[in-house]
Protein backbone atom coordinates (compact mmCIF):
# COMPACT_ATOMS: atom_id res chain seq x y z
CA UNK A 1 0.00 0.00 0.00
CA UNK A 2 1.49 3.12 -1.18
CA UNK A 3 0.98 6.08 1.68
CA UNK A 4 -0.13 8.38 -1.09
CA UNK A 5 -2.76 6.60 -2.50
CA UNK A 6 -4.13 5.96 0.86
CA UNK A 7 -7.36 8.50 2.50
CA UNK A 8 -5.01 11.14 3.75
CA UNK A 9 -7.75 11.93 6.49
CA UNK A 10 -7.57 8.51 7.51
CA UNK A 11 -4.38 8.79 8.95
CA UNK A 12 -5.65 11.45 11.35
CA UNK A 13 -9.29 9.49 11.93
CA UNK A 14 -7.40 6.40 13.35
CA UNK A 15 -4.94 8.59 15.96
CA UNK A 16 -8.27 10.50 17.03
CA UNK A 17 -9.94 7.19 17.64
CA UNK A 18 -6.77 4.93 19.34
CA UNK A 19 -6.63 8.55 21.33
CA UNK A 20 -10.09 8.11 22.36
CA UNK A 21 -10.13 4.70 23.22
CA UNK A 22 -7.11 4.73 25.42
CA UNK A 23 -7.79 8.07 26.89
CA UNK A 24 -4.42 9.25 25.47
CA UNK A 25 -3.55 12.15 23.59
CA UNK A 26 -3.65 12.20 19.78
CA UNK A 27 -0.40 13.40 18.81
CA UNK A 28 1.01 11.01 20.88
CA UNK A 29 -0.28 8.26 18.32
CA UNK A 30 0.78 10.37 15.51
CA UNK A 31 4.14 10.64 16.67
CA UNK A 32 4.11 7.00 16.92
CA UNK A 33 2.88 6.54 13.39
CA UNK A 34 5.36 9.28 12.41
CA UNK A 35 7.97 6.56 13.80
CA UNK A 36 6.67 3.66 11.80
CA UNK A 37 6.75 5.32 8.93
CA UNK A 38 10.16 6.43 8.98
CA UNK A 39 11.39 2.72 10.02
CA UNK A 40 9.15 1.69 6.88
CA UNK A 41 10.93 3.78 4.77
CA UNK A 42 14.73 2.80 5.57
CA UNK A 43 13.62 -0.72 5.11
CA UNK A 44 13.61 0.75 1.85
CA UNK A 45 15.88 3.40 1.33
CA UNK A 46 18.66 1.94 3.47
CA UNK A 47 18.97 1.61 7.37
CA UNK A 48 21.61 3.83 7.65
CA UNK A 49 20.20 7.00 6.39
CA UNK A 50 17.74 9.60 8.51
CA UNK A 51 14.68 9.21 7.15
CA UNK A 52 12.51 11.26 9.00
CA UNK A 53 8.10 11.25 8.46
CA UNK A 54 5.87 14.50 9.34
CA UNK A 55 2.23 14.30 9.20
CA UNK A 56 0.10 16.92 8.86
CA UNK A 57 -1.98 17.94 11.57
CA UNK A 58 -4.83 19.36 9.92
CA UNK A 59 -4.57 17.62 5.87
CA UNK A 60 -3.37 14.07 6.98
CA UNK A 61 -0.56 14.34 4.63
CA UNK A 62 2.78 12.31 5.19
CA UNK A 63 6.02 13.86 4.19
CA UNK A 64 9.04 11.92 4.00
CA UNK A 65 12.43 14.08 4.34
CA UNK A 66 16.15 12.56 4.35
CA UNK A 67 18.44 14.80 6.68
CA UNK A 68 22.02 14.77 6.37
CA UNK A 69 24.42 16.80 8.76
CA UNK A 70 27.60 18.37 7.64
CA UNK A 71 30.53 17.12 10.06
CA UNK A 72 34.51 17.58 9.67
CA UNK A 73 35.87 15.18 7.30
CA UNK A 74 37.82 13.40 10.51
CA UNK A 75 34.50 12.60 12.36
CA UNK A 76 32.43 11.48 9.16
CA UNK A 77 31.49 8.06 9.78
CA UNK A 78 27.98 7.24 8.33
CA UNK A 79 28.41 8.50 4.54
CA UNK A 80 24.49 7.91 4.04
CA UNK A 81 23.54 10.51 7.01
CA UNK A 82 26.19 12.96 6.82
CA UNK A 83 29.07 14.57 4.66
CA UNK A 84 32.01 17.05 4.84
CA UNK A 85 32.00 21.05 3.89
CA UNK A 86 33.48 20.08 0.48
CA UNK A 87 30.81 17.88 -0.28
CA UNK A 88 28.09 20.01 1.02
CA UNK A 89 29.30 22.86 -1.06
CA UNK A 90 27.08 21.38 -4.24
CA UNK A 91 24.02 21.23 -2.06
CA UNK A 92 25.01 24.41 -0.18
CA UNK A 93 26.28 28.17 -0.40
CA UNK A 94 28.38 28.36 2.63
CA UNK A 95 28.40 25.24 4.79
CA UNK A 96 29.15 25.51 8.20
CA UNK A 97 29.69 22.00 10.59
CA UNK A 98 26.54 21.69 12.65
CA UNK A 99 23.93 22.15 9.45
CA UNK A 100 21.54 20.24 8.20
CA UNK A 101 20.42 19.69 4.40
CA UNK A 102 16.41 18.91 4.36
CA UNK A 103 16.02 16.39 1.30
CA UNK A 104 12.03 15.51 0.19
CA UNK A 105 11.57 11.62 -0.56
CA UNK A 106 8.67 10.01 -2.69
CA UNK A 107 6.77 8.43 -0.19
CA UNK A 108 7.08 4.32 -0.03
CA UNK A 109 5.27 1.58 -0.95
CA UNK A 110 4.51 -0.19 2.37
CA UNK A 111 4.24 -3.91 2.09
CA UNK A 112 3.21 -6.47 4.36
CA UNK A 113 5.98 -7.00 6.25
CA UNK A 114 6.86 -3.11 6.07
CA UNK A 115 3.01 -2.67 7.11
CA UNK A 116 3.19 -5.28 10.16
CA UNK A 117 5.86 -3.66 11.38
CA UNK A 118 4.29 -0.01 11.06
CA UNK A 119 1.57 -1.42 13.39
CA UNK A 120 3.96 -2.95 16.08
CA UNK A 121 5.65 0.60 16.59
CA UNK A 122 2.36 2.14 16.84
CA UNK A 123 1.01 -0.53 19.54
CA UNK A 124 4.47 0.13 21.42
CA UNK A 125 4.10 3.46 21.56
CA UNK A 126 0.70 3.72 22.40
CA UNK A 127 1.28 1.33 24.96
CA UNK A 128 4.09 3.32 26.50
CA UNK A 129 1.68 6.64 26.12
CA UNK A 130 -1.31 5.11 27.82
CA UNK A 131 1.54 3.38 30.92
CA UNK A 132 2.30 7.33 31.15
CA UNK A 133 -0.52 8.59 31.41
CA UNK A 134 -2.09 6.08 33.77
CA UNK A 135 1.23 7.39 36.10
CA UNK A 136 0.48 10.56 35.56
CA UNK A 137 -3.11 9.76 36.82
CA UNK A 138 -2.41 8.01 39.64
CA UNK A 139 0.38 9.30 41.10
CA UNK A 140 -1.01 12.13 42.56
CA UNK A 141 -3.90 9.93 44.43
CA UNK A 142 -1.82 8.21 46.52
CA UNK A 143 -3.12 7.87 49.83
CA UNK A 144 -6.27 8.57 48.90
CA UNK A 145 -9.57 5.95 48.99
CA UNK A 146 -10.61 4.47 45.22
CA UNK A 147 -13.28 1.83 44.74
CA UNK A 148 -12.37 -0.84 42.44
CA UNK A 149 -13.68 -4.38 40.72
CA UNK A 150 -12.00 -7.50 41.77
CA UNK A 151 -10.68 -9.18 38.94
CA UNK A 152 -8.87 -12.69 40.33
CA UNK A 153 -6.40 -13.67 42.93
CA UNK A 154 -2.88 -14.84 42.67
CA UNK A 155 -1.43 -16.40 45.33
CA UNK A 156 -3.11 -14.41 47.44
CA UNK A 157 -2.27 -11.45 46.32
CA UNK A 158 -5.88 -9.90 44.69
CA UNK A 159 -5.72 -8.22 41.25
CA UNK A 160 -8.20 -4.76 41.54
CA UNK A 161 -9.29 -3.26 38.00
CA UNK A 162 -9.66 0.53 38.92
CA UNK A 163 -11.08 1.66 35.97
CA UNK A 164 -7.62 2.96 33.67
CA UNK A 165 -5.80 -0.53 34.82
CA UNK A 166 -5.31 -2.81 37.48
CA UNK A 167 -3.68 -2.43 40.94
CA UNK A 168 -2.54 -4.99 43.20
CA UNK A 169 -3.88 -5.66 46.74
CA UNK A 170 -1.06 -7.78 48.44
CA UNK A 171 -1.59 -10.55 50.71
CA UNK A 172 -0.52 -8.75 53.62
CA UNK A 173 -2.42 -5.85 53.10
CA UNK A 174 -5.68 -7.61 53.24
CA UNK A 175 -7.25 -7.83 56.66
CA UNK A 176 -6.85 -11.13 57.72
CA UNK A 177 -10.52 -13.30 57.21
CA UNK A 178 -11.50 -10.95 54.12
CA UNK A 179 -11.70 -13.50 51.13
CA UNK A 180 -12.73 -11.73 47.58
CA UNK A 181 -14.40 -13.34 44.36
CA UNK A 182 -14.21 -12.34 41.09
CA UNK A 183 -16.57 -9.36 40.58
CA UNK A 184 -16.52 -8.33 44.10
CA UNK A 185 -16.89 -4.12 44.65
CA UNK A 186 -13.74 -3.33 47.38
CA UNK A 187 -12.96 -0.04 48.58
CA UNK A 188 -9.48 0.34 48.71
CA UNK A 189 -6.51 2.81 49.97
CA UNK A 190 -3.85 3.73 47.32
CA UNK A 191 -0.63 2.79 49.42
CA UNK A 192 2.01 3.74 46.28
CA UNK A 193 2.39 3.83 42.82
CA UNK A 194 5.74 3.69 41.02
CA UNK A 195 6.81 3.70 37.75
CA UNK A 196 8.51 0.82 36.65
CA UNK A 197 9.93 -1.32 33.43
CA UNK A 198 6.62 -3.08 33.34
CA UNK A 199 4.79 0.21 33.45
CA UNK A 200 3.29 1.82 36.52
CA UNK A 201 2.28 -0.18 39.59
CA UNK A 202 -0.52 0.46 41.95
CA UNK A 203 0.04 -0.94 45.60
CA UNK A 204 -3.89 -0.88 47.23
CA UNK A 205 -3.90 -1.72 51.34
CA UNK A 206 -7.17 -2.22 53.67
CA UNK A 207 -4.50 -2.69 56.71
CA UNK A 208 -2.82 0.83 56.46
CA UNK A 209 -3.60 3.22 59.29
CA UNK A 210 -4.21 6.05 56.50
CA UNK A 211 -6.86 4.04 55.08
CA UNK A 212 -8.81 4.17 58.74
CA UNK A 213 -8.27 8.12 59.01
CA UNK A 214 -9.08 8.55 55.31
CA UNK A 215 -12.41 6.43 55.84
CA UNK A 216 -13.15 9.02 59.48
CA UNK A 217 -12.62 11.92 57.04
CA UNK A 218 -15.49 10.43 54.78
CA UNK A 219 -17.74 10.30 57.08
CA UNK A 220 -17.24 13.22 59.53
CA UNK A 221 -17.68 16.34 57.64
CA UNK A 222 -15.54 18.12 60.64
CA UNK A 223 -12.92 16.23 59.52
CA UNK A 224 -13.16 16.97 56.32
CA UNK A 225 -13.52 20.71 56.93
CA UNK A 226 -10.42 20.73 59.10
CA UNK A 227 -12.65 21.57 62.54
CA UNK A 228 -11.42 18.03 64.12
CA UNK A 229 -8.38 16.56 62.94
CA UNK A 230 -6.88 13.13 63.12
CA UNK A 231 -3.40 13.12 65.01
CA UNK A 232 -2.45 9.69 65.44
CA UNK A 233 -3.92 6.03 64.26
CA UNK A 234 -2.51 2.42 65.55
CA UNK A 235 -3.92 -0.28 64.53
CA UNK A 236 -4.29 -4.40 64.49
CA UNK A 237 -5.96 -5.19 61.45
CA UNK A 238 -9.71 -6.59 61.54
CA UNK A 239 -9.62 -6.66 65.43
CA UNK A 240 -9.21 -3.26 67.27
CA UNK A 241 -7.78 0.41 66.34
CA UNK A 242 -7.08 2.97 68.68
CA UNK A 243 -7.75 6.83 67.05
CA UNK A 244 -6.72 9.97 68.09
CA UNK A 245 -8.27 13.06 67.60
CA UNK A 246 -8.49 16.91 68.74
CA UNK A 247 -11.21 19.76 68.25
CA UNK A 248 -10.11 23.07 67.00
CA UNK A 249 -13.59 24.04 67.97
CA UNK A 250 -14.33 24.80 71.51
CA UNK A 251 -17.69 24.03 70.90
CA UNK A 252 -17.22 20.57 69.15
CA UNK A 253 -16.35 17.44 71.34
CA UNK A 254 -13.98 15.25 68.48
CA UNK A 255 -15.33 12.17 70.17
CA UNK A 256 -18.59 12.31 70.16
CA UNK A 257 -18.17 14.05 66.44
CA UNK A 258 -16.58 10.67 65.28
CA UNK A 259 -19.09 8.41 66.97
CA UNK A 260 -22.37 10.19 65.61
CA UNK A 261 -26.00 9.82 66.32
CA UNK A 262 -26.32 6.86 67.78
CA UNK A 263 -22.86 5.64 66.62
CA UNK A 264 -23.84 5.58 63.04
CA UNK A 265 -20.50 6.80 61.93
CA UNK A 266 -18.02 5.11 63.65
CA UNK A 267 -20.64 2.12 62.91
CA UNK A 268 -19.96 2.75 59.33
CA UNK A 269 -16.37 2.58 59.51
CA UNK A 270 -16.54 -0.57 61.78
CA UNK A 271 -18.71 -2.23 58.91
CA UNK A 272 -15.91 -2.02 56.72
CA UNK A 273 -13.55 -3.03 58.13
CA UNK A 274 -15.31 -6.10 58.89
CA UNK A 275 -16.00 -5.36 62.59
CA UNK A 276 -12.76 -4.16 63.54
CA UNK A 277 -13.41 -2.42 67.26
CA UNK A 278 -12.17 1.41 67.39
CA UNK A 279 -11.63 3.26 70.63
CA UNK A 280 -11.58 6.87 69.62
CA UNK A 281 -9.48 8.68 71.89
CA UNK A 282 -9.04 12.53 72.99
CA UNK A 283 -5.73 13.99 71.51
CA UNK A 284 -3.27 15.74 74.87
CA UNK A 285 -0.22 17.36 73.71
CA UNK A 286 0.68 16.24 77.37
CA UNK A 287 2.33 12.66 76.75
CA UNK A 288 1.45 11.15 80.47
CA UNK A 289 -2.36 12.64 80.14
CA UNK A 290 -2.71 11.07 76.56
CA UNK A 291 -1.09 7.95 77.62
CA UNK A 292 -3.71 7.39 80.21
CA UNK A 293 -6.50 8.45 77.61
CA UNK A 294 -4.79 5.53 75.40
CA UNK A 295 -4.59 3.10 77.60
CA UNK A 296 -8.42 3.25 78.13
CA UNK A 297 -10.42 1.13 79.28
CA UNK A 298 -8.33 0.60 81.66
CA UNK A 299 -7.02 2.92 84.89
CA UNK A 300 -4.14 4.24 85.57
CA UNK A 301 -2.66 5.48 89.10
CA UNK A 302 0.82 7.14 87.82
CA UNK A 303 2.52 7.92 84.97
CA UNK A 304 6.47 8.56 84.85
CA UNK A 305 8.43 9.85 81.76
CA UNK A 306 11.46 9.69 80.34
CA UNK A 307 11.58 12.01 77.71
CA UNK A 308 15.21 11.70 76.65
CA UNK A 309 14.61 7.31 76.53
CA UNK A 310 11.45 7.74 75.14
CA UNK A 311 10.19 5.28 77.24
CA UNK A 312 6.91 5.79 80.05
CA UNK A 313 6.45 3.61 82.93
CA UNK A 314 2.68 3.15 84.18
CA UNK A 315 1.47 2.26 87.41
CA UNK A 316 -2.47 0.46 87.59
CA UNK A 317 -3.87 -1.47 89.90
CA UNK A 318 -3.48 -5.10 90.19
CA UNK A 319 -6.62 -6.10 89.34
CA UNK A 320 -6.51 -3.99 86.16
CA UNK A 321 -3.06 -5.17 85.07
CA UNK A 322 -4.81 -7.37 82.44
CA UNK A 323 -7.12 -5.13 81.30
CA UNK A 324 -4.44 -2.26 80.83
CA UNK A 325 -2.36 -5.23 78.92
CA UNK A 326 -4.88 -6.45 76.74
CA UNK A 327 -5.57 -9.88 75.06
CA UNK A 328 -2.15 -10.94 73.92
CA UNK A 329 -0.55 -7.46 74.66
CA UNK A 330 -2.81 -5.72 72.56
CA UNK A 331 -3.70 -2.65 74.36
CA UNK A 332 -0.52 -1.72 75.84
CA UNK A 333 0.88 -2.43 71.82
CA UNK A 334 -1.39 -0.23 70.59
CA UNK A 335 -1.57 2.47 73.39
CA UNK A 336 2.83 2.41 72.37
CA UNK A 337 2.04 2.97 68.29
CA UNK A 338 -0.40 5.67 68.77
CA UNK A 339 1.81 7.52 71.64
CA UNK A 340 5.02 6.14 69.43
CA UNK A 341 6.17 5.57 73.30
CA UNK A 342 7.82 2.55 75.38
CA UNK A 343 5.56 1.51 77.91
CA UNK A 344 6.81 -0.49 80.75
CA UNK A 345 3.42 -1.37 82.82
CA UNK A 346 3.66 -2.80 86.32
CA UNK A 347 1.38 -3.27 89.34
CA UNK A 348 1.45 -0.55 92.64
CA UNK A 349 2.65 -3.82 94.38
CA UNK A 350 5.47 -3.93 92.01
CA UNK A 351 6.32 -0.11 91.43
CA UNK A 352 6.05 -0.09 95.72
CA UNK A 353 8.79 -2.94 95.69
CA UNK A 354 11.06 -1.64 93.30
CA UNK A 355 10.33 1.72 95.07
CA UNK A 356 11.58 -0.18 98.61
CA UNK A 357 14.81 -1.53 96.93
CA UNK A 358 16.01 2.03 95.18
CA UNK A 359 15.45 3.28 98.73
CA UNK A 360 17.31 0.46 100.33
CA UNK A 361 20.24 0.70 98.12
CA UNK A 362 20.81 4.32 98.49
CA UNK A 363 20.34 3.82 102.43
CA UNK A 364 23.53 1.78 102.32
CA UNK A 365 25.20 3.55 100.48
CA UNK A 366 24.93 6.97 103.05
CA UNK A 367 25.44 4.23 105.67
CA UNK A 368 28.39 2.81 104.49
CA UNK A 369 30.23 5.73 103.32
CA UNK A 370 29.29 8.81 105.69
CA UNK A 371 29.01 6.64 108.64
CA UNK A 372 25.51 6.90 109.85
CA UNK A 373 23.08 4.42 111.11
CA UNK A 374 20.21 3.48 109.32
CA UNK A 375 17.64 5.96 110.63
CA UNK A 376 19.75 8.92 109.64
CA UNK A 377 20.36 7.46 106.04
CA UNK A 378 16.91 6.62 105.96
CA UNK A 379 16.05 10.33 107.10
CA UNK A 380 18.57 11.76 104.05
CA UNK A 381 16.85 9.41 101.78
CA UNK A 382 13.32 10.32 102.48
CA UNK A 383 14.64 14.08 101.80
CA UNK A 384 15.03 13.05 98.38
CA UNK A 385 18.85 13.07 98.45
CA UNK A 386 20.16 10.21 95.87
CA UNK A 387 24.00 10.51 95.95
CA UNK A 388 27.08 11.59 97.95
CA UNK A 389 27.59 14.46 95.49
CA UNK A 390 24.18 15.85 96.57
CA UNK A 391 24.98 16.17 100.51
CA UNK A 392 28.32 17.08 99.77
CA UNK A 393 27.51 20.33 97.57
CA UNK A 394 23.58 21.76 98.50
CA UNK A 395 22.84 24.54 100.41
CA UNK A 396 23.11 24.44 103.70
CA UNK A 397 19.35 25.12 104.60
CA UNK A 398 18.60 21.95 102.76
CA UNK A 399 20.46 20.20 105.25
CA UNK A 400 19.25 21.83 108.44
CA UNK A 401 15.14 20.89 107.63
CA UNK A 402 16.02 17.37 108.30
CA UNK A 403 14.64 16.87 111.70
CA UNK A 404 17.54 16.42 114.36
CA UNK A 405 20.14 17.88 111.93
CA UNK A 406 21.81 21.18 113.14
CA UNK A 407 24.52 23.57 111.31
CA UNK A 408 27.26 21.55 113.08
CA UNK A 409 25.86 17.99 111.84
CA UNK A 410 25.33 19.77 108.54
CA UNK A 411 28.63 20.67 108.08
CA UNK A 412 29.95 17.36 109.35
CA UNK A 413 27.98 15.44 106.75
CA UNK A 414 29.52 17.78 103.88
CA UNK A 415 32.62 16.90 105.26
CA UNK A 416 32.64 13.41 105.40
CA UNK A 417 30.96 13.31 102.08
CA UNK A 418 33.79 15.31 100.56
CA UNK A 419 36.18 13.11 102.04
CA UNK A 420 35.03 10.25 100.09
CA UNK A 421 34.12 11.79 97.10
CA UNK A 422 37.87 13.42 97.19
CA UNK A 423 39.11 9.57 97.68
CA UNK A 424 37.51 8.11 95.12
CA UNK A 425 37.99 10.67 92.51
CA UNK A 426 42.10 9.89 93.44
CA UNK A 427 41.67 6.32 93.19
CA UNK A 428 39.99 7.05 89.94
CA UNK A 429 42.19 9.26 88.71
CA UNK A 430 45.18 7.08 89.64
CA UNK A 431 43.53 4.44 88.02
CA UNK A 432 42.85 6.27 84.66
CA UNK A 433 46.52 7.02 84.19
CA UNK A 434 47.93 3.39 85.10
CA UNK A 435 45.93 2.74 81.69
CA UNK A 436 47.41 5.20 79.78
CA UNK A 437 45.37 8.50 79.88
CA UNK A 438 47.36 11.17 78.84
CA UNK A 439 46.92 14.63 80.19
CA UNK A 440 45.19 16.42 77.11
CA UNK A 441 42.12 13.99 78.08
CA UNK A 442 42.23 14.94 82.14
CA UNK A 443 42.90 18.53 81.51
CA UNK A 444 39.44 18.76 79.97
CA UNK A 445 36.84 20.91 81.28
CA UNK A 446 33.56 19.00 82.34
CA UNK A 447 34.97 15.44 82.90
CA UNK A 448 35.55 14.40 86.75
CA UNK A 449 37.94 11.75 87.38
CA UNK A 450 35.19 8.82 87.69
CA UNK A 451 34.33 9.74 84.00
CA UNK A 452 38.23 10.01 82.80
CA UNK A 453 38.55 6.71 84.93
CA UNK A 454 35.28 5.04 82.60
CA UNK A 455 36.48 6.39 79.13
CA UNK A 456 39.89 5.05 80.18
CA UNK A 457 38.58 1.55 80.22
CA UNK A 458 36.65 1.95 77.46
CA UNK A 459 39.78 2.66 75.60
CA UNK A 460 39.62 6.85 75.23
CA UNK A 461 42.77 7.30 76.30
CA UNK A 462 43.28 11.08 74.66
CA UNK A 463 41.76 14.19 73.83
CA UNK A 464 41.61 12.96 69.56
CA UNK A 465 40.19 9.48 71.03
CA UNK A 466 37.33 11.37 72.99
CA UNK A 467 36.68 13.84 69.85
CA UNK A 468 36.15 10.79 67.73
CA UNK A 469 33.40 9.34 70.15
CA UNK A 470 30.07 10.01 68.93
CA UNK A 471 27.54 11.77 71.51
CA UNK A 472 25.26 8.54 71.81
CA UNK A 473 27.89 6.56 72.72
CA UNK A 474 28.93 8.49 75.82
CA UNK A 475 25.43 9.61 76.78
CA UNK A 476 23.85 6.09 75.62
CA UNK A 477 20.39 6.02 73.68
CA UNK A 478 17.84 4.03 71.85
CA UNK A 479 18.00 2.09 68.75
CA UNK A 480 15.12 0.43 66.64
CA UNK A 481 15.72 -3.38 65.44
CA UNK A 482 13.11 -5.43 64.10
CA UNK A 483 10.62 -3.22 65.29
CA UNK A 484 11.66 -3.17 68.83
CA UNK A 485 13.33 -0.46 70.59
CA UNK A 486 16.81 -1.55 71.92
CA UNK A 487 19.01 0.51 74.68
CA UNK A 488 22.80 1.45 73.70
CA UNK A 489 24.19 2.19 77.19
CA UNK A 490 26.61 5.18 77.25
CA UNK A 491 30.02 5.21 78.43
CA UNK A 492 29.01 8.10 80.48
CA UNK A 493 25.78 7.21 81.09
CA UNK A 494 26.22 6.38 84.71
CA UNK A 495 27.37 9.94 85.52
CA UNK A 496 24.10 11.08 84.33
CA UNK A 497 25.38 12.79 81.13
CA UNK A 498 22.55 13.35 78.85
CA UNK A 499 22.69 14.00 74.84
CA UNK A 500 22.90 17.63 74.68
CA UNK A 501 26.16 17.40 77.28
CA UNK A 502 27.89 15.17 75.62
CA UNK A 503 27.17 16.24 71.89
CA UNK A 504 28.57 19.75 73.19
CA UNK A 505 31.64 18.20 75.00
CA UNK A 506 32.53 16.39 71.97
CA UNK A 507 32.41 19.49 69.07
CA UNK A 508 34.45 21.64 72.09
CA UNK A 509 37.11 18.86 71.59
CA UNK A 510 37.03 19.13 67.59
CA UNK A 511 37.74 22.59 68.08
CA UNK A 512 40.07 21.99 70.63
CA UNK A 513 41.71 19.95 68.46
CA UNK A 514 41.15 22.34 65.30
CA UNK A 515 39.08 19.84 63.57
CA UNK A 516 36.33 22.02 63.13
CA UNK A 517 35.73 25.99 62.67
CA UNK A 518 33.94 27.61 65.54
CA UNK A 519 32.89 30.06 63.08
CA UNK A 520 31.28 27.82 60.68
CA UNK A 521 29.16 26.33 63.31
CA UNK A 522 27.70 29.39 64.17
CA UNK A 523 26.63 29.88 61.18
CA UNK A 524 25.00 27.15 60.87
CA UNK A 525 23.49 27.65 64.07
CA UNK A 526 22.04 30.72 62.69
CA UNK A 527 20.77 29.39 59.81
CA UNK A 528 19.22 26.43 61.64
CA UNK A 529 17.61 29.06 63.69
CA UNK A 530 16.43 31.09 60.78
CA UNK A 531 14.72 28.02 59.16
CA UNK A 532 12.97 27.20 62.30
CA UNK A 533 11.46 30.93 62.45
CA UNK A 534 10.18 30.59 58.81
CA UNK A 535 8.39 26.94 59.77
Amino acid sequence: MAITSANQLELLQTAEAVAREKMIDPGLVIEAMEESLARAAKSRYGAEMDIRVSIDRKTGRATFTRVRTVVTEDLLENYQAEFTVEQAKQYMESPEVGQTLVEEVPPVEMGRIAAQAAKQVILQKVREAERDSQFEEFKDRAGTIINGLVKREEYGNVIVDIGRGEAVLRRNEKIGRESYRPNDRIRVYIKDVRREQRGPQIFLSRTAPEFMAELFKMEVPEIYDGIIEIKAVARDPGSRAKIAVISYDSSIDPVGACVGMRGSRVQAVVNELQGEKIDIIPWNEDQPTFLVNALQPAEVTKVVLDEEAGKIEVVVPGEQLSLAIGRRGQNVRLASQLTNLDIDIMTEEEESKRRQAEFEVRTKLFMDNLDLDEFFAQLLVSEGFTNLEEVAYVEVDELLVIDGVDEATAGELQARARDVIESENKRAMERARELGVEDSLVTFEGLTPLMIEALAEDGVKTLEDFATCADWELAGGWTTEGGERVKDDGVLEKFEVDLAEAQNMVMTARIMLGWVDPDDLASEKELSEEVKVEK
